[in-house]
């Protein structure tokens, strides 16, 4: 931990997972080891959910429902019909990530979010995802969405723009690593300075938190595919 806080121990040192050595390399392993574990708890809540559906739905299934639900219907309303073919990405990404962040607030337990390489990897994918949508769509065309509204202007357009898509990975990348990793410290400092029961209401904002920084990165997918997916301008 930063700033020279004492850090707890957690379940990846444990199982020696923390670090691993790769060619005589000692590399941290740490934030995989987490983006596993929350991989399993999606594979096993799916499965206990899938498991248990029926006409009356039961508690879970209830709470899934309107989670996944609530995700299309705002998709769908955002984006059109398109959305639904693009909503299974876009919500297996928001669970994905609030499953992730919510790791960290788990005793012996890390977000991985709050390493700033697995933020670069799903950056990556939705830069890469929207970029095969639009293409898939409009083919050649697609260059159309980076020359601007107007033809003399077009090449510099398409730099401003170039520069501008280039971007939106660094973008997403560091915004959510540094609200993660900022609240994990904010909170750490919190319960070094204060008794356990007068930083509970701070734990449960900083849950808050995560599942909002969460939503805005499946928000600002949803906004780059929109306008890959729409003509262009």
């Amino acid at each position: 931990m930063a700033g020279g806080l004492p850090e707890p121990i957690l379940i990846s040192e444990l199982v020696h997972l923390d670090h691993i050595t790769i060619a005589g390399q000692t590399v941290e392993f740490r934030h995989v080891f987490y983006t596993w574990m929350a991989m399993l708890i999606l594979f096993v809540v799916g499965w206990l959910v899938r498991r248990n559906i029926s006409l009356i739905p039961g508690k879970m299934q209830n709470i899934f429902e309107s989670i996944i639900g609530g995700l299309e219907d705002f998709t769908v309303t955002n984006m059109g019909e398109d959305g639904r073919k693009v909503f299974p990405v876009l919500g297996g990404l928001f669970l994905f990530i609030a499953v992730q962040n919510i790791l960290g607030l788990i005793p012996a337990c890390d977000a991985p979010t709050a390493n700033i390489n697995t933020n670069i990897g799903m950056a990556l994918f939705v830069f890469l995802y929207y970029n095969y949508q639009g293409i898939k769509r409009w083919h050649g065309h697609y260059i159309h969405h980076f020359m601007g509204p107007m033809l003399p202007l077009a090449p510099f357009m398409m730099i401003l723009e170039f520069i501008s898509h280039l971007a939106r990975p660094l973008s997403l990348t560091l915004r959510l690593f540094g609200n993660i990793r900022g609240e994990e410290i904010v909170l750490l400092l919190f319960f070094l300075m204060a008794p356990l029961v007068s930083t509970l209401p701070i734990y449960f904002l900083f849950l808050l938190a995560k599942v909002l920084q969460a939503f805005i990165f499946y928000m600002l997918a949803l906004i780059y595919l929109k306008g890959a997916m729409e003509p262009a301008h």
